[in-house]
């Protein structure tokens, strides 16, 4: 009895010890758990950070240890989050079992990131650490020069990219493809129809000079909102009026701003729809009536704020 009650004792000495390792790390959702404590891979181009180029650090899911810079972030068009270095020390190299890949784990708390792919010649340093999104966590850089992004969808992109250069604020524009479910469309493939994917405008500007309300305002005063799956004569669900919203604040002054216009008497048809990978279309549709010289013949400005 005396062995059983020091057994007991010491059972319960383990666990205590283990609850208060697990009490170290961050809380982990049944799907984190598969992909970082399991292993896993998620479904390529569905991560939140596949597509993702704001400066800043990215961090481990589990543990908050800094793992990679985002200057080491590139599109390898892959499908996952790519990066071509690693901050030093911070993430262990394991070889499978079968010796064909090369396992990367935070070497902090042992949690699972991907592998790494040596000799792909994507980068000047031949490298590429292939990782979930689910395993890591972004912490922007905070300067004085912050940016943020908003995307819209009004009918064909080359109108609705036209007027936003002319904003005192904006930065940059891309025009480009969202909403929909095909990894890395093409201009072709949008215009079947069978994408889901809208013809779309990322606006990259400062939000000390110019908000994201006067912004939306203008999308909503360059083309006709009420129309459905259609502007003008272009038809289909690529061409229609949507706002992708990257964070609620986004999403409450859009959904303000429809309620304004109904109020007028205006029946928006406007989906807002929290946003996803945003695919930058090809070359020759960026700023396109400003290359080409030719007079806009769309997305007439209409006041109705």
């Amino acid at each position: 009895m005396k062995y059983l009650f020091t057994l007991l004792i010491f059972i319960g000495v383990i666990a205590l010890m283990a609850q208060t390792k697990d009490n170290k790390f961050n809380l982990l959702t049944i799907e984190e758990k598969r992909i970082i404590l399991d292993k896993g891979t998620e479904r390529p181009f569905i991560g939140e950070y596949n597509m993702h180029f704001e400066k800043g650090i990215y961090i481990c899911k589990q543990c908050d240890a800094p793992l990679y810079k985002s200057e080491e972030k590139f599109d390898s068009h892959c499908g996952w989050p790519s990066f071509d270095d690693e901050i030093p020390n911070a993430v262990k190299h394991i070889p499978d079992v079968d010796s064909k890949r090369t396992e990367i784990v935070c070497a902090n708390c042992g949690g699972h990131l991907g592998h790494i792919f040596i000799g792909e010649g994507l980068t000047d340093k031949n490298t590429r650490h292939c990782v979930n999104s689910i395993s890591i966590n972004f912490e922007p850089m905070i300067n004085e020069n912050k940016t943020e992004r908003a995307i819209f969808a009004s009918g064909c992109f080359w109108g609705t990219e036209y007027h936003f250069p002319k904003v005192d604020g904006v930065i940059s524009t891309n025009v480009g493809y969202t909403g929909g479910t095909k990894g890395n469309p093409t201009y072709q493939e949008v215009c079947t129809g069978t994408t889901g994917h809208a013809e779309a405008t990322e606006v990259i500007y400062d939000p000390s000079k110019v908000s994201y309300e006067k912004l939306a305002k203008l999308f909503f005063e360059t083309h006709d909102p009420s129309q459905v799956n259609r502007q003008g004569p272009d038809i289909g669900t690529q061409y229609r009026s949507g706002i992708f919203y990257l964070n609620d604040k986004q999403k409450e002054i859009a959904e303000k701003l429809i309620v304004t216009l109904n109020d007028k008497g205006l029946n928006v048809a406007t989906e807002v729809t929290k946003a996803s990978t945003f695919w930058k279309a090809e070359d020759y549709h960026q700023n396109y009536y400003d290359d080409k010289g030719t007079t806009l013949n769309c997305h007439i400005y209409t006041k109705r704020f």
